[in-house]
């Protein structure tokens, strides 16, 4: 049987993808802190663990001897993430993971990297856009992969590195741009916006969690733009998400001071959908509405609780 690791398993993206990891035939053992070891739900075995703890990591990957891993663990608190040097705990902690799971008899694995990777002084992204990452986040994630690159080569090892832009969905970190607008939309307050003029490349959760389940299961390696390849301005999302939960008026464009950021960061996502053979399973109104579902239900539970 194909047995998968995941890292993460908790996390936004990583609860997501044990259903599709599941789906396409995979046992699959997830690590996450503070969860009981050996605990099941979903048909998945968990283990308790801390991945900067070197020795703990060692003997639970030799333990679980997964043929597959799916490394999606990282410090992302909002905010924060960008320039803490947590990141460099994670690329240490990262390194000796795959080394210990190829030392294990790991076959294939495949590590989240990030857009922000790339330059963004330009129009990005794809395969001619530079490598010039501008913060210590993202110069942390392609050390780790060309760390990853050369370990890959050099042992024999299958890997593929999938870069992220822009997710959102269920279980989203509440000060995010599409769960905070989401939740003030919801409570009928306004929300003061900059003009949004940026174009992005937003992608649905479940959707962004599917398409590493496919790159697991598949044999194309190197980076792959883990994106929809569709450019929308931010301020459209914000306007769809206004219409769809039925509160017109309350995004108020223009009102909150701009910010220096990139024109475009828009994923190339030629390889995920020709080599992976992957297309998104949603629509973006499908998913924003599916995302005000949520928020709506967690309301409506913190209000119960509240009430209880």
């Amino acid at each position: 049987m194909k047995r998968v690791l995941l890292t993460g398993g908790t996390g936004f993206i990583g609860r997501h993808a044990l259903a599709p990891l599941l789906a396409r035939g995979f046992e699959v053992h997830a690590l996450s802190r503070g969860r009981e070891p050996g605990a099941t739900g979903e048909s998945v075995v968990w283990h308790d663990l801390d991945l900067r703890d070197a020795q703990a990591t060692e003997a639970v990957v030799h333990e679980i001897r997964a043929s597959h891993l799916l490394h999606l663990a990282w410090y992302t608190e909002h905010g924060k993430f960008w320039d803490s040097p947590e990141n460099l705990d994670w690329v240490a902690a990262s390194a000796l993971l795959v080394r210990a799971f190829r030392e294990a008899g790991g076959e294939r694995a495949v590590l989240a990297g990030t857009c922000a990777e790339y330059d963004w002084s330009g129009d990005c992204c794809d395969e001619r856009t530079p490598l010039r990452p501008d913060t210590l986040y993202g110069a942390s994630k392609d050390a780790l992969r060309r760390l990853y690159g050369a370990y890959c080569r050099s042992t024999g090892l299958s890997g593929a590195w999938g870069r992220i832009f822009f997710t959102f969905g269920p279980g989203e970190q509440p000060t995010r741009v599409v769960a905070a607008v989401a939740r003030a939309l919801l409570a009928g307050e306004p929300v003061p916006c900059s003009s949004g003029r940026q174009f992005r490349d937003f992608l649905y959760v479940e959707d962004v969690a599917d398409a590493f389940a496919a790159l697991v299961a598949g044999d194309v390696t190197g980076p792959v733009d883990i994106g929809s390849g569709d450019e929308i301005a931010l301020r459209d999302v914000l306007l769809r998400l206004e219409r769809l939960a039925g509160r017109e008026g309350l995004v108020r464009l223009g009102e909150a001071i701009e910010r220096p950021e990139p024109a475009r960061i828009v994923a190339d996502s030629e390889r995920l959908r020709r080599d992976v053979g992957w297309q998104p399973g949603h629509t973006l109104d499908d998913a924003l509405e599916r995302t005000l579902g949520w928020w709506r239900s967690e309301s409506a539970a913190t209000s119960s609780r509240a009430v209880s």
